[in-house]
């Protein structure tokens, strides 16, 4: 990838540009360029221009799913009459409208989460399954997520989570699997597991007209093919994280009415922890990244000990 090339043609005074670990998006006044980076960390692998282009074509093609008008397409970036790169070109959408700003304001209404609430449901009733996504859902396939979590963090024992918690979260873990674990194998089998957004947040849902619900996981079928119940934890998740527990519960009570699911509430503490540490994880793994500012640093290990914390919660109501 030749990012100084990239700047040239996509940078000018008037662009703001934030990067993540995985991209880089220019933000113009009337269009958004998103661009990923040539890394491969395993679980991703944007390493050649080839799996680039496919990458950035299925994130417009899962994305349109849930937020149609903002996704324009991929367009190819020539110099030279050379493509050197792909981006996936967006319109610009009204962040001061998205749900965590207006929690953190105060701001976010029942009837706002009813909205959101109604749209990912009906989402969930028209996402694709067959044979072959619902074997991810299955006992002896999804464990393969909260195991390597474990694996993971492992390192951070003693700095970002402690090992008393450490050790209840991975027992308890196994021995839900063991009182559910025919029931994960059973919502498979009914068609529970779909093609889901995977990354349900609050930062990721914006109150259009439409409500729009962006940025879902393309990069790795594993994290996408999950029960619905699943993708639905990690909003409820991020509700009580930002101190939103009456909206959560009111959330929690919309849902399965809606969805008449009357066997996924059952797990909601695996997946409620389970998505709370993915966050302690992340963090984690941010509070030693030499390239992020040491006082960001020791944010991070402060918000990973929050996760934690929050992960063991939803076990210890499990019992």
């Amino acid at each position: 990838m030749d990012l100084k090339r990239v700047f040239l043609l996509l940078r000018d005074e008037n662009t703001r540009v934030v990067q993540t670990h995985i991209s880089v998006v220019f933000i113009k006044r009337d269009v958004v360029y998103k661009v990923k980076k040539p890394v491969n960390f395993g679980f991703l692998d944007f390493s050649t221009l080839e799996k680039r282009r496919f990458y950035c074509e299925e994130e417009v093609r899962l994305n349109r799913r849930l937020c149609p008008e903002a996704y324009i397409g991929v367009e190819p970036l020539v110099w030279q009459e050379k493509v050197i790169e792909y981006a996936v070109v967006m319109r610009p959408l009204p962040m001061e409208r998205c749900l965590k700003k207006l929690i953190l304001n105060g701001e976010a209404t029942k009837q706002d989460l009813e909205r959101v609430v109604k749209k990912i449901a009906d989402f969930h009733k028209s996402c694709e399954t067959n044979q072959r996504i619902s074997e991810f859902g299955k006992c002896k396939n999804f464990r393969k997520n909260t195991d390597e979590n474990f694996q993971q963090t492992e390192a951070f024992v003693g700095k970002t989570i402690d090992s008393e918690t450490y050790n209840f979260l991975k027992g308890k873990t196994e021995e839900f699997y063991k009182k559910y674990g025919d029931l994960l194998d059973e919502r498979a089998a009914k068609g529970f597991v779909r093609d889901c957004h995977g990354d349900l947040h609050t930062e990721h849902i914006v109150l259009t007209d439409n409500i729009c619900i962006f940025d879902c996981i393309e990069f790795n079928e594993r994290f996408r093919f999950i029960d619905v119940v699943c993708d639905f934890a990690f909003l409820l998740m991020d509700l009580d994280y930002l101190g939103a527990e009456d909206l959560s519960r009111y959330a929690e009570d919309l849902y399965f009415s809606l969805t008449r699911d009357d066997t996924g509430r059952s797990l909601l503490p695996l997946f409620k922890s389970y998505r709370a540490y993915v966050r302690g994880k992340v963090n984690s793994f941010m509070s030693v990244d030499e390239a992020i500012p040491p006082q960001e640093r020791a944010k991070r290990v402060e918000e990973a000990k929050r996760y934690f914390a929050l992960a063991r919660s939803y076990m210890e109501q499990a019992w």
